[in-house]
């Protein structure tokens, strides 16, 4: 039996809605509120494709190995059409240091630790492009989902929308893939239909500029610097794109208030990017150009929806897919992965019920067992992360003995240890790139064991596997710049004061 579905928004939650729900005979109807791409390629997108719905379309993006083997395994010609396109793989090998490839043999897992980079719009392009040949599916562009139809009952039943020129649209389930800026859980409220949430701040914003290679350039060699780092008061990264194209991202720390006013400024921004040993050869004049502006992303939250408390169905026949249902921090990367699980997940749902409240408890289920883990330990770290950048702002505290034990574990045993052993390595990207539990790999007695190994030679003979030195103090980056270093330390003492 056929179903008809309507999924609101063409992003990367709704192009992977369809992706994995064409076929079968339904009947597939995105609705984005957004005009169309433009009939050109990866450069005119960028340029030119307008996309207020996605306010971090120009913002670094880096597709995790969980991503890409989706694509890999599930549609292989979308995977062909990206690498033609310019979309890069960037393999396990990339990840190895000098110490790695010393005793290194490959293993069938590492063609699984390959991501795929490039600028949003190429992907969205590309993907764009693909499901609109896919049977069954189509996209109506410049279509404004006003409201939700609904049928009363206990719970609701969700039976399509009503767009912003009065036209219902009918349907046996609606898709909410409209990203952070979804107005389903306000439309659900007025009409007293409450999904309970869980939300607070990720603590950070955002700052991106775009940079294009000059005729003849090359990229920087690997090895001279790291092209990410963490400074406690910024953390930065380099984004290799598609067709020459690059980004780098600063990640400024809300507390940093001097900083995050200067940072938007082009110049600032690329003075601060030649603080950073790795990170400058890739601005040079002579090798690169600047594209346009710095692209600031802010009020930035982790949120999960819940759909059936107390295993009670919210409302039937809606299901919410990617930042419609949960949200990260950017920094992990996870959020266009987020968006292409809870799709076929959604499609698993769909294939294993008919019966509504079934397919809803199913997909809550199924979210909960694959991405629920990723969602509480990335919070877990934004908060950690929240209460050393205000500690780094007060005077400094003595550290107990847990503390300086549990620091010099992680500074000088686990960091360490993964410089060195490709298996530690390999065993926590498979984590990172949600191919397993984010935590799994440090509940292993053979990883606990190869770190204490690593750990226990000290800091002399560990001395080597140390890195380089990511950046400045923060004193001497911000009088460097011109910038008051004392201002938040004085805002922020006098608030504990």
């Amino acid at each position: 039996m056929s179903e008809r579905i309507l999924v609101i928004g063409a992003g990367m939650a709704g192009l992977w809605s369809a992706m994995a729900l064409a076929g079968e005979g339904r009947e597939i109807t995105l609705l984005d509120r957004d005009p169309s791409p433009p009939e050109g390629g990866a450069d005119e997108a960028f340029d030119t494709w307008k996309r207020r719905g996605v306010s971090h379309l120009r913002h670094s993006h880096a597709f995790l190995a969980r991503l890409r083997t989706l694509a890999r395994d599930r549609h292989p010609a979308l995977l062909d059409a990206l690498l033609e396109a310019g979309c890069r793989e960037l393999g396990f090998e990339g990840s190895l240091t000098p110490k790695h490839k010393e005793n290194y043999r490959p293993e069938p897992i590492d063609r699984d630790l390959s991501i795929l980079t490039s600028r949003r719009t190429t992907l969205e392009l590309v993907m764009r492009r693909y499901v609109e040949q896919l049977a069954g599916v189509t996209i109506r562009s410049e279509t404004f989902v006003k409201d939700l139809l609904v049928t009363p009952g206990a719970p609701a039943t969700i039976t399509g929308v009503k767009l912003e020129d009065g036209t219902q649209l009918t349907a046996d389930l609606v898709v909410d893939a409209a990203g952070r800026n979804s107005l389903a859980p306000e439309q659900l409220a007025a009409i007293g239909i409450t999904i309970p949430e869980t939300s607070e701040s990720c603590g950070v914003i955002y700052y991106t500029r775009h940079y294009r290679l000059v005729s003849g350039a090359e990229e920087p060699p690997r090895g001279a610097g790291s092209t990410t780092g963490d400074l406690g008061y910024i953390k930065y990264g380099v984004f290799p794109g598609d067709n020459g194209c690059f980004s780098i991202t600063l990640c400024v720390p809300e507390v940093e208030e001097e900083m995050r006013k200067a940072v938007v400024s082009p110049e600032t921004f690329d003075a601060i990017c030649r603080t950073f040993p790795g990170v400058a050869p890739w601005i040079e004049p002579a090798r690169t150009t600047p594209i346009g502006r710095v692209y600031a992303m802010g009020q930035l939250e982790s949120r999960w929806r819940e759909l059936a408390p107390g295993d009670q169905p919210t409302v039937l026949g809606f299901f919410p897919v990617g930042d419609s249902i949960v949200r990260t921090n950017p920094l992990y990367g996870r959020g266009c992965s987020f968006a292409a699980v809870s799709a076929h997940l959604l499609a698993d749902s769909l294939a294993a019920s008919r019966d509504p409240a079934q397919r809803l408890k199913a997909y809550r289920d199924a979210m909960d067992h694959d991405l629920r883990p990723y969602y509480d330990a990335m919070r877990q770290a934004d908060r950690s992360a929240i209460k050393r950048a205000r500690a780094a702002l007060l005077p400094p505290k003595p550290l107990t003995m847990r503390g300086r034990l549990l620091k010099g574990f992680l500074e000088d045993g686990v960091t360490i240890a993964m410089r060195e052993d490709v298996t530690l390595l390999r065993s926590f990207l498979r984590g990172f790139h949600m191919l397993e539990h984010p935590n799994a790999w440090l509940k292993r007695p053979a990883n606990i064991a190869r770190i204490v190994r690593v750990w226990a030679r000290g800091k002399t003979r560990n001395a080597a596997l140390y890195p380089p030195k990511g950046g400045p103090e923060r004193t001497e980056l911000f009088e460097g710049l011109g910038i008051s270093h004392v201002a938040d330390m004085d805002r922020v003492r006098a608030e504990f004061a």
